[in-house]
């Protein structure tokens, strides 16, 4: 069943997992790259430590600002961050960094609670998340 639940895409990025990791663990380089293109993030809270919270207002081209609450549940250093979204749509988005001779592996996970969600989000998340991987890509290369 939870394949129904899970939207999934990777990538062999040309960074080190190190530096991969830290454009999460740095909110002001997080904010310049989450989300999908031309939206921007105002953060409230970001605490990036497990248990941590995760707060911000996604502002987007349209205009419309969107609330996202999330925490976190699994930080491994240069492998993996986890974070629970707890507002809707509620989701568990895993990241996981495996270095390889050209860089690192990428792979971004989502698992929705239910089934409908993720059937009915398909299209927007998986192509906002593609967006979202080109944008860490593209502000790593800037700062590297």
């Amino acid at each position: 069943m939870t394949k129904e639940r899970t939207l999934a895409t990777s990538r062999i990025l040309p960074f080190s997992p190190k530096e991969i990791y830290g454009a999460f663990a740095s909110a002001d380089l997080l904010s310049t790259w989450w989300g999908p293109e031309g939206f921007s993030n105002t953060f409230e809270i970001f605490e990036f430590t497990v248990g941590g919270r995760w707060k911000f207002v996604m502002h987007g081209p349209d205009g419309k600002s969107y609330l996202n609450e999330s925490r976190f549940e699994e930080l491994e250093p240069e492998a993996k961050v986890v974070i629970r979204h707890d507002c809707p749509p509620y989701f568990r988005l895993t990241i996981r960094l495996r270095p390889t001779s050209n860089g690192t592996h990428l792979t971004w996970e989502q698992v929705f609670d239910d089934a409908e969600t993720a059937q009915a989000v398909k299209q927007l998340v998986g192509a906002a998340n593609e967006q979202n991987i080109d944008r860490l890509t593209r502000v790593l290369s800037e700062s590297c």
